[in-house]
């Protein structure tokens, strides 16, 4: 007898194989029959035709102090997500001195960084670690509904042996690289999937400085790079503003050859015209692989973009000296005064204030940009969607609409700015960009950027509009997609036992109604340690995601069970399915 049969399922099986009808079984927490089988199971789902897959991989999230509190990683779960990798883009806690400001250091960085609350990484994190393998270890005791990964992050790794010097980011030395290589070594030898560096100036402190190792020269970048080809096992993850393209692919390209490494790279573009030089990079990587290297361009689905709101970490009406007092209340009594004819009068009467940054002055004023995500939310809107377009067929002011359309829904209205990567006014760059052969999907930032998004979101969005409602563009085929955030993403970061619905494969599942299938409108909660503040979104449609055989999720709701693990150094293919 199995422990889990699922009967009459629509199976999408990862592999990009057509869809077909039949039974999955599963025992031990593996998957041990597909298709048409005989025997019965302990427990029994019947499919009712409903989409079954694989569980989603998720290679790009920032759970690295979440992971330490919270079982199910939410809103991963949420979203149907069963793996997740974090330590990205070199941020992370771990190796860390003892000291309160060690531990202060590396939080004001991911709360500068990523915008994580610190008050809800001080509150959350027990810091029962100092090296690498320690937070690994901590990891592993903690019990969880989710697979995890780590990856080492450079910032963390450059604090801990040069201190304010590698804060500040002043040249390594000889020793100083030594030193880095070593605890990179010890990582991936204890679990540590790879290494992660971050070379672009968004990422700043709040003292304005770029974070960690963005200005490492190539000695330092190579001589931890050569860690990987010396213990032979180890992925280099990389975030760049590509301001010198040929010269970083360069030495991209040299460190793989030379140590036999993959480098995952986030191929990472603001405007239209950084478009030809995209292209450039996927013909520079097609060709380094040719020669030998191991070059895997990650993109995202989405623009890049924040949700502004009322309660979110920024808004229009932010800088107007009217709403200076508004915006240190609490929800509650912010939306009491918000209520007030005077003081949306008074607001509104303020002149449009300028920052002198055009980011910034897009945010507050610039309408023609912004546009109503919507219920359901609209993440590819037409111009003729924009608040400006839209406040001028209802014969009102922008900001007067903008206004308006924040106190919807209770005060909890959400205005949607794709502030990087949306020049075509659509997303037919990111369409050409999933479609490219060479490329993974990834960049969800789950768990990061708690005031502006929630990315994680992005499996569902690939199901039930790109596959299902797009109209502003051609569909993807359902099998492409499944296959694109399940076995592409296990395999980039070296996971060959989960991924695909086949025998001796992890039993990671999601059971999808999939003309059901829809995002929620996206809510800031004050649910995180502390009371920290976050942008939730949900999903309905996922009947069930299981987990090594476990119903984690059901309908939407927590079961309570902790089927998930850490995930410790790549994982070979079962010899069933090899």
């Amino acid at each position: 007898m199995y422990d889990l049969v699922i009967r009459n399922a629509h199976i999408v099986d990862g592999t990009g194989k057509a869809t077909f009808s039949g039974d999955l079984a599963v025992s031990s927490g593996k998957i041990v029959a597909v298709g048409a089988f005989n025997g019965a199971g302990e427990k029994e789902i019947d499919a009712q035709g409903k989409l079954l897959t694989p569980g989603w991989v998720d290679v790009h999230s920032h759970m690295d102090g979440q992971a330490t509190w919270d079982p199910l990683c939410s809103p991963a779960a949420n979203h149907g997500i069963t793996t997740l990798i974090m330590g990205n883009c070199g941020v992370g806690f771990a190796p860390c001195a003892t000291d309160d400001k060690a531990h202060e250091r590396l939080i004001a960085v991911m709360e500068d960084v990523e915008d994580i609350p610190g008050a809800a990484l001080h509150e959350g994190i027990e810091w029962n670690w100092e090296s690498f393998p320690e937070y690994l270890d901590a990891v592993e005791a903690m019990p969880r509904a989710i697979d995890v990964g780590a990856q080492v992050p450079h910032c963390a790794v450059r604090t801990y042996v040069m201190g304010d010097r590698g804060t500040h980011n002043e040249k390594a030395t000889t020793e100083d690289i030594k030193a880095m290589s070593a605890i990179v070594k010890d990582g991936i030898a204890a679990g540590a999937l790879g290494f992660t560096t971050s070379r672009t100036e968004l990422h700043t402190t709040r003292e304005d400085e770029a974070m960690p190792g963005t200005y490492a020269d190539e000695d330092e970048l190579l001589g931890i790079g050569k860690a990987l080809g010396e213990i032979g096992k180890g992925i280099y993850g990389v975030v760049s503003d590509w301001n010198n393209w040929e010269e970083e692919m360069g030495w991209m390209k040299r460190l793989s050859i030379d140590n036999n490494c993959q480098i995952n790279f986030i191929l990472f573009f603001r405007e239209e015209e950084d478009w030809e030089r995209v292209l450039k990079q996927l013909a520079f990587a097609r060709e380094a692989n040719a020669q030998g290297a191991q070059l895997i361009p990650h993109v995202g689905a989405r623009p890049v973009n924040i949700l502004l709101s009322w309660d979110g970490t920024i808004n229009p009406f932010s800088f107007h000296a009217n709403y200076g007092p508004l915006s240190v209340m609490s929800h509650e009594e912010r939306l009491a005064e918000l209520r007030k004819p005077e003081v949306r009068d008074a607001i509104l009467a303020e002149d449009q204030p300028l920052m002198g940054d055009d980011f910034m002055d897009t945010i507050i004023g610039g309408y023609d940009k912004l546009y109503p995500l919507g219920n359901p939310p609209n993440y590819e809107p037409a111009p003729e969607d924009s608040i400006a377009a839209r406040a001028e067929r209802a014969g009102i002011s922008s900001a007067a609409f903008c206004y308006d359309l924040m106190m919807e829904n209770d005060g909890k209205g959400v205005v949607y700015f794709p502030c990087f990567g949306y020049g075509a006014n659509d997303l037919s760059r990111q369409v050409a960009l999933l479609e490219e052969d060479s490329t993974v999907i990834s960049l969800a930032d789950t768990g990061a950027h708690c005031g502006v998004l929630c990315d994680a979101s992005v499996p569902t969005q690939m199901l039930s509009y790109y596959v299902r409602d797009r109209e502003r563009g051609h569909r993807l085929q359902l099998e492409d997609v499944v296959k694109m955030q399940t076995r592409d993403t296990a395999r980039c970061v070296g996971l060959q036992d989960r991924g695909t619905l086949e025998v001796g494969m992890k039993a990671d599942l999601n059971l999808i109604d999939f003309d059901q299938l829809q995002l929620e409108v996206p809510r800031i909660e004050f649910d995180l340690p502390a009371g920290g503040r976050r942008m939730f979104q949900g999903a309905v449609g996922y009947v069930a995601t299981i987990v090594n055989g476990e119903i984690i999720m059901e309908n939407g709701e927590y079961t309570g069970a902790v089927p998930g693990a850490l995930i410790r150094g790549t994982q070979p293919a079962p010899q069933e399915a090899a």
